[in-house]
């Protein structure tokens, strides 16, 4: 509860930042004392062990007496036992840190060393158990079971998590990484995937994107943990849903990107880590502020796809044209109102009238986005026309006039989406849709056929 507290307050009060170190030194309690002053999550929301609350409904009601004991802040206790209604008391943190041997002294003091059971999942919660009759272990985190189980006590395990390799995966996502083929484009347009040692740089590019990627998905999903709480389906995200502990995501997020930046810097051009460096930064922005903005923070989801084109140019030290730049910018703004119109139809069709939780639309505004975004799409096309009769297609394509073919297909796609997206049909991220669908793998396939036969 202090790491997703910790994350709320700086997203709500960023410019307040710097008081946590001032708080800090004042010890844990004053510390959780001052973030509960802040911000309150919502207990309502909270992801459950629902088999441990099953056990504890079922003890209650065989006249045990339930108590929180918890090294969080005593209001936020107060909170999560006020929705549960299973507790009979409520002990959290006040004027000092109720955690480990501070804890154990007072259930001790209370209930006498051996009087009671507890139930806790972590490496702090032994000193707990050397005092406590029965051993009770809850989604423990590595190690903490084998350690717990030297005490020779144990009662009940509640585990209720999936394998974490594909949990992990899952918060990663890794199906995102699609998204950072766009750094192949600069070779492809500039005809030199053939040539390997670019096709390195493009690999190596790919991989330093993706896990910058990753890891800023992950810091992105520390920030909004309230609002994907209350989404219909981001609140089966790892982290949302509780699958994924914090402190695992805390480990994930400075790792990834230490991994992508050493990787570029010592095998690909310096503007490739000075793009990057951009890229994180930028998302951050978006991230913590820009996306709740209105217009802009489609008009910076446009840009951070076409960030993935300027880096692949980057990787093979080749700059980037401006008929991609334009190309990208407008198709890529089309899927970025994509994906606020889906937003704001569902808000619509549940009939919610305020506005969308982290974002500053409103419901009614769906049918004005897609005016914009279908707008957008169709410059797209009308950039890839012009690009057709410019001297540089003549250049590198021997046969051009193929290229016309490529126009009708953009139109037939994006027009098809935009329909489904009327129809309520579509996924949450357009990028997403496009990989699953059947219909848009075989126009894919098609549009890069074109560019072949217009090529030999």
């Amino acid at each position: 509860m202090l790491i997703e507290s910790l994350f709320m307050f700086v997203r709500m009060h960023p410019l307040r930042i710097f008081q946590l170190f001032a708080w800090v030194l004042h010890g844990k309690a004053y510390f959780k004392r001052r973030i509960a002053d802040a911000v309150a999550p919502d207990a309502s929301t909270l992801p459950y062990n629902r088999a441990l609350l099953r056990w504890l409904e079922s003890q209650r009601a065989g006249g045990a007496a339930l108590v929180l004991a918890t090294a969080s802040d005593q209001r936020i206790a107060r909170d999560i036992a006020g929705h549960l209604q299973i507790f009979e008391g409520v002990l959290g943190t006040e004027d000092r840190n109720l955690a480990s041997r501070n804890k154990r002294d007072v259930l001790v003091a209370r209930y006498g060393r051996l009087g009671f059971e507890y139930v806790g999942n972590s490496r702090a919660d032994l000193a707990v158990w050397e005092a406590a009759s029965v051993v009770h272990v809850a989604n423990p985190d590595r190690g903490v079971l084998a350690a717990a189980a030297k005490f020779g006590r144990m009662g009940q395990l509640f585990d209720e998590r999936a394998g974490q390799l594909g949990v992990l995966r899952k918060a990663l996502r890794m199906h995102q990484w699609a998204k950072n083929l766009l750094v192949f484009v600069p070779l492809l347009a500039a005809h030199r995937l053939m040539e390997l040692p670019v096709l390195a740089n493009g690999l190596l590019a790919f991989f330093c994107f993706g896990a910058c990627a990753s890891s800023v998905y992950l810091l992105n999903d520390m920030f909004d943990l309230a609002d994907d709480r209350k989404h219909r389906s981001k609140c089966h995200r790892p982290l949302a849903s509780g699958a994924l502990s914090v402190w695992h995501a805390m480990f994930w997020i400075p790792a990834l990107l230490v991994v992508a930046f050493a990787v570029a810097l010592l095998w690909l051009p310096l503007m490739f880590s000075v793009v990057l460096l951009g890229y994180y930064f930028l998302t951050l922005a978006y991230s913590m502020w820009l996306k709740r903005i209105v217009m802009l923070d489609v008009v910076i989801l446009a840009m951070l796809y076409t960030v993935r084109v300027i880096a692949g140019a980057a990787a093979i030290s080749h700059a980037p044209t401006f008929w991609i730049l334009a190309f990208c910018i407008f198709i890529f703004l089309s899927l970025a109102f994509v994906k606020r119109y889906t937003e704001l139809y569902d808000a619509k069709d549940r009939g919610d009238s305020a506005k969308a939780p982290g974002r500053g639309y409103l419901p009614s505004d769906f049918e004005l986005l897609a005016s914009l975004g279908g707008s957008a799409g169709y410059l797209s096309v009308l950039v890839l026309a012009l690009y057709v009769n410019d001297a540089a297609a003549q250049i590198l394509y021997h046969h051009p006039h193929w290229m016309w073919m490529a126009c009708p297909l953009l139109l037939f796609w994006l027009s098809r989406v935009w329909l489904i997206a009327h129809r309520g049909q579509m996924h949450d991220d357009p990028i997403v849709f496009a990989l699953r669908d059947r219909v848009s793998r075989w126009v894919g396939v098609a549009f890069v056929m074109v560019f072949i036969l217009a090529a030999i």
